[in-house]
């Protein structure tokens, strides 16, 4: 049985013995309910403990590559500034559009009761949210370790950014040391986020005995509200490439959707950008019949960091989980939660969705000041999600590719 199957099956077993005990009045069987709970928090905090280094290292390494990468060329640098204002505008208008989606169309009440219920005691008070003037100030961390010691998650970002793109300035040989240093931490923590995982079930089920207990069933309600608003938002991404494909003026939009769609097949059965890479090589070359050149540089670039759908749909799930409890974001909260969603969208490439679920979603969260624990039970209902950013990333990844293709004359260096 795949992992992604064995942590559904303990969501699904969890609630259903939770509320089971419940109805049954069973006092021997209820008794057992707070003892496992604990097993759930373990679970999250050994999860939390990985964040700060994780984040630190692969923005280090990630952001140098890309400041090498644009160095290389001026297709490269035209490549970058273009991801970067595609995802500065995805996670602008997700910060706008999620929380007024979420209002038009609230969470189920008694869903939503039923999901928090088992979680919210094992979160202790919220901080309050800083004023705009103190997160301004806040924003540059006068002691990067004071910063990741606190979990201070925005301000030690900015740091891992001015310190990658000072590496990339500096001499290749302690580059190369430096940047190959972070990447065996990124890759140590990565390992042990993976032992993690593998015991998910157990404090996935832990979570969901809880919730069950105290909810209900009617917490898969909220789950399921979570599980289309994240499709939808993919989706919706997914349609906003279609007209920046169409601005490079060598396709028509249904030129691109014939074409991506193959592509798009690939994306939907692997899950896995990196894994349909050949397909939209393929797409690119003898479908669209864009340069080599243009197709070579800019696609892998593409893959490695311009993933749309993540910046998008970690953003959405924190607004959600905020939407769970009852948490009215301000505008600092909203651009926090975008800038930290913009910069985790840059990560290593051949990460699992596991993995790059908490390694997105949960630094958001805790930038925002909201409830982490929740995050295990939604992690279960991602495989559906989990399709449609692939989808999105793949098409994405296509659309800028061709609209950088319409300059024939670019070579890359």
């Amino acid at each position: 049985m795949s992992s992604t199957n064995r942590i559904i099956l303990a969501l699904a077993i969890g609630l259903a013995a939770g509320a089971t005990i419940a109805a049954t009045g069973q006092v021997g069987l209820a008794r057992a309910v707070p003892i496992l709970q604990p097993v759930g928090t373990l679970w999250v905090n050994a999860l939390r403990m990985t964040v700060i280094p994780l984040v630190f290292a692969v923005l280090v390494t990630g952001v140098a590559t890309a400041a090498s990468a644009a160095s290389a060329g001026r297709l490269a640098a035209r490549a970058m500034v273009l991801f970067a204002v595609l995802l500065l505008g995805s996670v602008a208008t997700t910060a706008i559009a999620v929380p007024a989606m979420i209002a038009a169309f609230p969470i189920p009440e008694s869903g939503a009761v039923a999901l928090r219920a088992g979680a919210l005691a094992l979160h202790g008070t919220l901080p309050p949210v800083a004023p705009l003037g103190e997160w301004l100030t806040g924003l540059i961390p006068v002691n990067p370790v004071e910063a990741a010691a606190e979990g201070a998650v925005l301000p030690l970002i900015v740091f891992a950014l001015f310190f990658a793109f000072a590496l990339a300035r500096i001499a290749p040989e302690s580059r190369d040391r430096l940047t190959a240093f972070f990447q065996a931490i990124a890759d140590a923590m990565i390992v042990i986020v993976k032992w993690i995982l593998w015991a998910a079930p157990l404090g996935v089920f832990a979570l969901a005995l809880g919730v069950g207990y105290h909810g209900g069933l009617e917490a898969a309600g909220a789950l399921l509200y979570y599980v289309v608003l994240l499709s939808v938002m993919c989706l919706l991404a997914t349609g906003a490439m279609y007209p920046i494909a169409a601005a490079g003026k060598t396709l028509t939009y249904r030129q691109f959707a014939q074409g991506a769609a193959p592509a798009q097949v690939v994306a939907a059965s692997t899950q896995s950008s990196l894994a349909t890479l050949p397909a939209m090589i393929e797409v690119a070359q003898q479908g669209f019949r864009l340069p080599t050149g243009i197709v070579g540089l800019v696609l892998p670039l593409a893959v490695s960091l311009f993933r749309v759908s993540t910046a998008v749909a970690n953003l959405a799930a924190a607004i959600f989980v905020a939407a769970l409890y009852g948490i009215a974001l301000s505008p600092v909260q909203l651009a926090t939660g975008a800038l930290v969603s913009f910069a985790t969208s840059i990560g290593s490439v051949g990460v699992s969705s596991q993995v790059s679920y908490f390694f997105g979603v949960m630094p958001i969260c805790l930038a925002m000041g909201l409830p982490v624990e929740v995050l295990a039970l939604l992690l279960a209902v991602e495989v559906l999600p989990d399709i449609f950013r692939t989808i999105c990333n793949v098409t994405a990844d296509l659309a800028v590719t061709v609209l950088l293709g319409r300059e024939r004359r670019a070579v890359a260096r």
